[in-house]
């Protein structure tokens, strides 16, 4: 694949604030990061949010009104997160946050169909699922994704996700080059979350089975539920949706942003989540990531071996900062989650936000500000 053209038309000039910041500068870098992030791309996906519950409350069917209303009202945070990736450009922001808020609504909706609401069959959470899978490739025409589904009518409200998807994501200028690698990335997703839903009996068997040979392609030694969790995360594909949206780039960038984001900064992401929710978890049941490490001293310090990669392969990648800032956001909103000092985990938070530098710290102190005004 050669180098993108550049976009000549002035309407969608690249914007470059993130690839002169230099040491010393980080502060007000990182300030208007933050506000292009809070002042815009929040009530962006506000208003998409509030669509998609307009269509939500229409389902015809109570049990997938349940689910879908569920997902938007208990995990706007996701949506919210994978946002910050409509900050890193100045060119197709308004479809860069359609795509991201369709497809992590897609995301948070199957989640619920699979855990919630009493189906264990793995036929039916793959059909379903083709739909997070169609929703990346626009030329492909929406199925019937409830075919093996007990419940059926949801007035559209799927079909409706995948085609706003498809429809943004074609309207980004460099959208071809990155949908191979979005797909499989995808691919990996669907997989988890079908393996990772089906009966207790089975989920660790077909995990295993399924991630082991994967392990093979690392060069560095990986758990299987260390690749689980990275295969868990939407935040490389929405990485490849802003490179899209930016244009301008050649194959090594799809490769490095491929290669940073999985499985390091997913991994960093989805193992952070399951760290804040170990207590929960045990009490509902439910499947953890972290409750497979030896004991807390060792969960710590592979977090830290995730925390350290992300950062250091963050280095090479377009616009390091930004890439930068990804992965301290990322510690700042999970460990300032109250679920921390509530299980008593502070002490490997503290650890984990030094590794971080200052710039993790003070967005941890902006995340505990944003908590307490109840933004997130």
């Amino acid at each position: 694949m050669g180098r993108q053209q550049e976009n000549t038309d002035p309407r969608h000039e690249r914007d470059d604030s993130f690839r002169t910041t230099l040491p010393g500068r980080e502060g007000p870098a990182r300030l208007f990061l933050m506000g292009r992030f809070l002042l815009q791309a929040f009530p962006a996906v506000a208003r998409e949010l509030k669509g998609w519950r307009q269509l939500a409350v229409a389902c015809p069917d109570p049990r997938l009104r349940q689910m879908a209303l569920a997902s938007i009202g208990g995990k706007t945070f996701h949506c919210q997160g994978g946002s910050v990736f409509s900050a890193w450009t100045g060119a197709h922001r308004r479809e860069l946050v359609q795509a991201i808020v369709a497809l992590q609504t897609i995301s948070d909706y199957l989640d619920n169909l699979c855990d919630r609401a009493g189906v264990q069959d793995e036929a039916g959470f793959r059909r379903l699922h083709q739909a997070f899978l169609d929703a990346l490739r626009p030329e492909v025409p929406p199925g019937d994704y409830y075919d093996r589904y007990p419940y059926r009518d949801d007035g559209g409200y799927l079909e409706r996700l995948v085609r706003t998807c498809q429809r943004a994501l074609a309207a980004l200028p460099a959208y071809p080059p990155v949908m191979e690698e979005a797909g499989r990335l995808a691919a990996l997703y669907c997989n988890l979350q079908v393996y990772k839903h089906i009966d207790w009996s089975l989920r660790e068997k077909c995990l295993t089975g399924w991630l082991n040979p994967l392990l093979a392609g690392f060069p560095e030694r990986l758990y299987w539920w260390e690749l689980a969790a990275a295969t868990g995360s939407t935040l490389g594909i929405f990485a490849l949706f802003a490179l899209a949206a930016r244009g301008g780039f050649g194959a090594t960038d799809v490769h490095r942003i491929t290669g940073a984001y999985f499985p390091w900064i997913g991994g960093l992401h989805i193992l952070l989540d399951y760290f804040i929710d170990q207590q929960e978890d045990r009490q509902g049941g439910d499947l953890n990531f972290v409750s497979y490490y030896r004991d807390g001293e060792q969960a710590a310090g592979r977090l830290g071996l995730f925390l350290s990669r992300s950062l250091e392969l963050s280095a090479g990648l377009p616009d390091p900062y930004f890439h930068r800032t990804v992965v301290q956001g990322l510690l700042a909103m999970y460990l300032s989650d109250p679920k921390v000092a509530a299980q008593g985990l502070g002490e490997t938070g503290r650890l984990l936000l030094q590794g971080g530098d200052r710039g993790a710290r003070g967005l941890f102190r902006l995340c505990a500000c944003l908590r307490r005004a109840g933004v997130v």
